[in-house]
């Protein structure tokens, strides 16, 4: 078959794809499948060679990422549980003051929260960031909102054990390590320079609080109180003996207006640092192995332990001890169950990702892509961007048109001399450009953070996508040095 056919049938397979999740509502899942069959089958690999094919590539992807992917999303809802979320944004306040919260939060969420599921971490932290908006003063909803945009979306694809990261870094075979690092070079950067151009745009009169916000929603809620957890509808709820939700702030039956028993209760908690303890270990057990790697040292047990799959592990068993010291072995348990139910599509997701790119290596795209480009690293960085750019667009999935992107992709690297971690990144920017109308976590920070539709696509879309262009920016500075 010649080259041009088979670029043209992997734009086939590739247009087919969005077409049955756009147009067709299909689950992305069954999309890829149906969309790896096709490429394998219109290129001649034949019935029995497509379905190893398609196997393989899920096989090989879940063998690199699989029990990653599982480890950070259990980790994130153990967090969950144990109300750490509400307490390091209490602690950001405090101790940075309103001002800088947008920045302060931002950076957490994109850094060390992202081993929480997306949307469990978007529902638990935007209520706190809507109360905590007033406290910053004029366009407080403006830069909350962009803050927690940008460094949500950021983090899932730049920051490990973020999931677009972790199936970024398999499909392309960067080591998790070296991902780690490179991608926390990357999303710092971005995350402060594109909340600082929204913010120079909002106070230049881009934000319309009278059209932007929408006031409405929440009028009957409570603000926070200076030192306290946020109070009416939508406030973070604990689980009392009953099973029953209880609002965070308020004390048991039969205790309310107890100043003595919240005061006690307040004291009894545990250190924030404690909680957060065994993720933090994680991620600089598996930079130590990084670096050890990079600089060619061996030390047996810091190997070990340095290896992802194991740093996670500890990090779990640890999240699980510390949890079970503070709320309780049900609550833990009760963590672990939705940490499963958040992972099987995630999984899923990114196993049929490397179902497709297996799909792609094997119809030869990779050696006919490579043949198109110099050995500038600069022009194919751009293309990988493009091409995320668009799949995000038409598809909605940050995580899906990452991984697609840089399936697609991924074979030419070799050609081009070029580090694959590079055309991770570049995918991951990709991907950020231009959340819209398609994607869910579109309509949540809508919603969630009390804005207009019109103010959405301000602090969002525009937001997002500002980060988008930082970031490739960023990394096209960065494939100078490697």
């Amino acid at each position: 078959m010649s080259d041009a056919a088979i670029l043209i049938n992997t734009a086939v397979a590739v247009i087919a794809t969005v077409v049955l999740i756009v147009r067709f509502k299909v689950n992305p899942v069954i999309s890829l499948v149906i969309g790896a069959a096709y490429l394998g089958l219109a290129v001649g690999l034949g019935v029995k060679k497509t379905v190893e094919t398609i196997s393989t590539g899920f096989g090989d992807i879940m063998m690199e990422v699989g029990l990653l992917i599982a480890f950070g999303v259990l980790m994130g809802s153990i967090l969950n549980e144990t109300g750490a979320i509400r307490r390091l944004v209490e602690h950001l306040l405090k101790t940075f003051g309103p001002g800088r919260l947008p920045y302060t939060m931002g950076l957490a969420c994109a850094t060390v929260l992202q081993s929480i599921f997306l949307d469990v971490l978007l529902v638990i932290s935007a209520p706190l960031a809507r109360r905590l908006a007033p406290k910053i003063g004029r366009l407080g909803t403006a830069r909350m909102a962009t803050a927690m945009a940008i460094s949500l979306e950021c983090g899932i694809v730049f920051m490990v054990p973020g999931v677009g990261a972790l199936a970024l870094a398999g499909l392309l075979g960067v080591p998790l390590g070296k991902m780690l690092l490179f991608g926390l070079l990357i999303v710092v950067p971005t995350v402060v320079i594109a909340i600082a151009i929204m913010t120079f745009l909002f106070r230049r009169g881009l934000w319309k609080e009278e059209s932007d916000e929408n006031h409405e929603l929440f009028e009957a809620e409570e603000p926070l109180h200076d030192g306290g957890a946020p109070t009416g509808p939508g406030a973070p709820f604990r689980n009392n003996s009953s099973g029953r939700g209880q609002p965070a702030d308020v004390p048991p039956a039969g205790t309310q207006g107890s100043a003595v028993a919240v005061a006690e209760e307040t004291r009894q908690e545990p250190a924030l640092i404690l909680l957060f303890a065994p993720l933090l270990l994680s991620l600089v057990l598996i930079a130590a192995g990084a670096i050890l790697e990079i600089a060619k040292i061996e030390i047996a047990p810091v190997q070990f332990v340095g290896e992802p799959i194991i740093a996670l592990l500890i990090g779990l068993v640890g999240t699980c001890i510390v949890g079970r010291y503070t709320v309780g072995q049900k609550r833990v348990e009760a963590g672990i169950s939705a940490g499963f139910r958040e992972s099987g599509q995630i999984l899923l997701l990114t196993g049929v990702g490397g179902s497709l790119a297996a799909a792609v290596t094997a119809a030869g795209v990779g050696d006919i892509l490579g043949g198109f480009f110099t050995a500038s690293h600069v022009a194919p960085l751009v293309v990988v961007w493009v091409i995320a750019a668009v799949l995000h667009i038409a598809v909605g999935s940050v995580t899906l048109s990452a991984i697609t992107a840089a399936g697609l992709l991924a074979p030419i690297a070799p050609a081009l001399g070029l580090d694959p971690v590079l055309i991770a990144l570049a995918a991951g920017a990709g991907s950020l450009f231009m959340v819209h109308v398609t994607s869910n976590t579109f309509w949540l920070l809508q919603s969630l953070l009390g804005q207009t539709t019109r103010g959405a696509l301000k602090s969002v879309t525009l937001g997002v996508s500002v980060a988008s262009v930082v970031a490739l920016g960023l990394v096209t500075v960065l494939s100078l040095f490697i």
